[in-house]
């Protein structure tokens, strides 16, 4: 039996959070409780189903890192990472998924338990982004929270889950007392049966149905949940930049980039009266011309050339369809002296053999360059990571940035490379 007192903190914990992060308190009401089975449960997970956790873990926390453990859970479901692994290792998939939680939670505020890692670069990233950085090393790594006990029975710790033959096809079973698409007053019934579940066993896999419900229902909960907290004033900065890049249309760059240059093409029917010559009759003629494209690539070092050349062989592949011409520069605190380099429209559009840089970022000589020519071109493409001085004034001619990392931009259309 789980003593009185720990069922206790956990309803203050969650009444808490649901007073002072309301945000946070809906998603985490959503979350029935469940006393697990130390065997399996070493501290808290999640299978975007229930919270387990276990009692000795949380008996010797305090209120405010019980709220943390409980947020933490919520936003783990929230965030769709039980369903967002995909061909990742799971311990590895574990520890960013962490990462990318825990300076969110600290950041509004939230205490967290021993133990936890916070690592302020990780800030703002996805646990995609950071998974790359993730050693094999530091997945044993006790903020896992609960390492080599959860990492084999996995009932879906950081909500991740095991059970790769399910995901890919297997035969997976679908577990007692458990209904992800239920809601409304089956949804309350289920929390209060499951509740009142004590040592609870490792719960079965979720199966490929279950996943993609699971996920709907939690992006609802989190688009209920965020719109209560901001109509209350109390979703903070880094929860709303969070909730705001998850509801954001999920597209690929390339598709957004081909999207936004097409809009270019400037084929078009024209009904001027012809000359006296043809006829008095007037029919529709296609007309077109050239699309001029200014395209410029921050080389202070924070883009790789491989990087570069994936960019520019997009840009390619689209200047044939358009018919445009471009004109390069490359720039870092200055543009390059080499540049620039202009192909027309039957011209491979390729990287240069090499150009100067490696400095910091200036974003200001390049619409210097544009306004002392007397250029307006119909679109200007800003391959950066957006770390730099930008121009007060923004120009009238469309503005495409293409930004690898998080960094905001003052104004223009952002592409996200990641």
């Amino acid at each position: 039996m789980v003593k009185p007192e720990i069922e206790t903190k956990l309803a203050a914990a969650r009444t808490r959070l649901i007073l002072d992060k309301p945000f946070l308190g809906a998603l985490a009401l959503r979350l029935p409780l469940v006393a697990a089975d130390p065997k399996w449960c070493a501290t808290s997970v999640t299978d975007a189903r229930c919270l387990y956790y276990n009692p000795d873990y949380i008996d010797k926390l305090s209120l405010e890192q019980t709220q943390f453990v409980l947020a933490r859970e919520a936003l783990h479901c929230a965030l769709s990472h039980f369903a967002r692994r995909q061909h990742r290792i799971k311990a590895r998939w574990d520890v960013a998924c962490e990462y990318s939680i825990n300076p969110v939670l600290v950041k509004d505020g939230l205490t967290p338990p021993p133990a936890t890692i916070v690592i302020d670069a990780y800030e703002g990233m996805t646990a995609e982004e950071i998974y790359p950085f993730i050693e094999d090393d530091d997945s044993d790594d006790e903020d896992a929270e609960n390492s080599k006990s959860a990492q084999d029975s996995d009932p879906g710790k950081g909500g991740s889950q095991k059970g790769d033959e399910q995901r890919e096809g297997g035969e997976g079973q679908t577990p007692q007392n458990n209904n992800p698409q239920s809601g409304g007053d089956s949804e309350t019934e289920q929390q209060e049966e499951l509740e009142g579940t004590r040592g609870a066993a490792q719960p079965e896999p979720l199966s490929a149905s279950e996943l993609d419900a699971l996920s709907t229902q939690w992006q609802q909960r989190m688009a209920g949940a965020a719109l209560q907290a901001q109509q209350a004033g109390k979703l903070g900065g880094a929860l709303a930049r969070l909730v705001g890049e998850m509801q954001q249309p999920k597209l690929p760059w390339r598709m957004l980039l081909a999207r936004y240059m097409t809009q270019l093409a400037r084929d078009d029917y024209s009904y001027a009266r012809p000359s006296r010559r043809e006829g008095d009759m007037i029919m529709p003629s296609l007309r077109s011309s050239q699309a001029n494209i200014m395209v410029v690539l921050d080389t202070s070092g924070s883009v790789t050339n491989e990087e570069l050349n994936e960019f520019l062989a997009e840009i390619n592949t689209l200047k044939a369809q358009l018919r445009a011409s471009i004109t390069l520069h490359a720039c870092d605190t200055e543009l390059s002296k080499d540049g620039p380099w202009v192909f027309e429209a039957w011209e491979e559009f390729t990287l240069p053999k090499e150009f100067h840089g490696g400095g910091g970022t200036d974003f200001r000589p390049i619409f210097d360059w544009i306004k002392l020519h007397g250029i307006s071109p119909d679109m200007l493409l800003y391959f950066t990571d957006a770390k730099g001085e930008f121009p007060k004034i923004e120009p009238h001619y469309p503005i495409l940035w293409l930004v690898k990392g998080k960094a905001p931009v003052p104004w223009g259309q952002r592409i996200q490379l990641n």
